[in-house]
């Protein structure tokens, strides 16, 4: 099953979603759905009791869900109960909650957006576009944001065609990038920022969401150009491609006199342009 992660937003929280290109499906993360639902302090537990509860009952909404690895508070890909809008459908009745009704109004819009986006792509940049702007980003930065995916896309199509698997050689490919521009493995990158299960991108600048389009972007040009012929070729192109993005992070650095990669995160921005406003 083909599955495209994204993170959806009901009344300001985050739920976890999956979707399923074969099936054109929505799964969601079920603990994400009690979060948005209630005001549980410990969702995983809530759904541990109701799981217990239902299945007790004899209920087969609980027992015909799946599990699938979503990325977990601690950053790391875990198996997670998820459900698709069907199924959750009927476990919200289980849920008292005076959210209940929109909740079931936002899953049915969810499903009809990702249909309408299948028939014209540019609704998905511009819904991306409107979720950045609840969670408070500038219109400046979301621009460079979308951008910047576009880069990345091109680039990963690249390794596509080269036979590169998601997963362990999109990343060793990716921290060579990051390592070569930024003189910091992706690792390193998000600690210097405080991130955990957060995306790196996400806590950019837009400095430094330019330069790592420029490395990433000149990578994905080197390797058209090269015809690398295998793995170990296309990580002296990952390389290569980060070092045009030094050569101008060391030009701006030298002229500025401040670093350009720095602690400062999504947190950090929000905070001072609310700062601002007041």
């Amino acid at each position: 099953m083909e599955q495209q992660a994204a993170i959806k937003i009901f009344e300001e929280k985050k739920v976890r979603t999956l979707w399923d290109s074969e099936k054109e499906t929505w799964y969601l993360a079920i603990v994400d759905v009690i979060a948005a639902l209630t005001d549980s302090p410990n969702p995983q537990v809530y759904w541990r009791v109701l799981k217990k509860r239902l299945k007790d009952e004899g209920n087969e909404t609980v027992t015909n869900c799946n599990g699938l690895k979503m990325q977990a508070p601690d950053g790391k890909m875990r198996m997670t109960d998820v459900a698709d809008t069907e199924q959750l459908f009927r476990l919200i009745q289980s849920i008292p909650s005076p959210k209940a009704e929109p909740f079931k109004l936002w899953l049915a819009q969810i499903a009809s957006e990702r249909l309408d986006e299948m028939q014209d792509p540019e609704l998905t940049i511009d819904r991306a576009m409107k979720e950045y702007l609840q969670l408070g980003y500038s219109e400046n930065w979301i621009n460079q944001r979308l951008k910047s995916i576009e880069v990345r896309k091109e680039l990963t199509d690249e390794w596509k065609k080269r036979g590169y698997k998601e997963g362990v050689q999109f990343a060793t490919l990716t921290d060579i990038i990051t390592k070569a521009w930024s003189d910091k493995t992706t690792k390193e990158y998000k600690q210097l920022k405080g991130l955990k299960k957060e995306n790196l991108r996400d806590n950019m600048t837009n400095t430094e969401l330019i330069l790592n389009m420029l490395a990433e972007a000149s990578a994905k040009d080197i390797s058209q150009a090269t015809n690398p012929k295998n793995f170990n070729q296309s990580k002296k192109v990952a390389k290569q491609g980060g070092n045009v993005a030094k050569v101008a992070r060391k030009e701006l650095e030298a002229r500025t006199g401040k670093k350009v990669v720095t602690a400062i995160n999504a947190k950090s921005m929000l905070q001072l342009k609310a700062s601002k406003k007041k």
